[in-house]
């Protein structure tokens, strides 16, 4: 939630940029900050989604939730 509500923060700040008109390649490198930030939420998520989640489901027997986890990490490497 820290991680989010930071972002949250950026975005506004973004937003507030340019609306007060900022200079260009100022907003760039926030925007890229924000990108970079929201990265680093996605690679903490699927850490813990796999340490936790997936983990739990492979020793179930639940084979389908590897599926998903291949089919998660392609949308994430877009």
């Amino acid at each position: 939630m820290n991680r989010l509500n930071r972002i949250e923060g950026q975005i506004r700040g973004l937003k507030r940029m340019l609306e007060e008109s900022a200079y260009c390649p100022d907003i760039l490198t926030q925007s890229a900050a924000v990108s970079s930030a929201i990265n680093s939420f996605n690679k903490e998520l699927l850490s813990s989604h796999i340490r936790h989640c997936v983990a739990r489901d492979i020793r179930n027997g639940d084979d389908e939730t590897i599926e998903e986890l291949v089919k998660t990490m392609q949308k994430l490497m877009k």
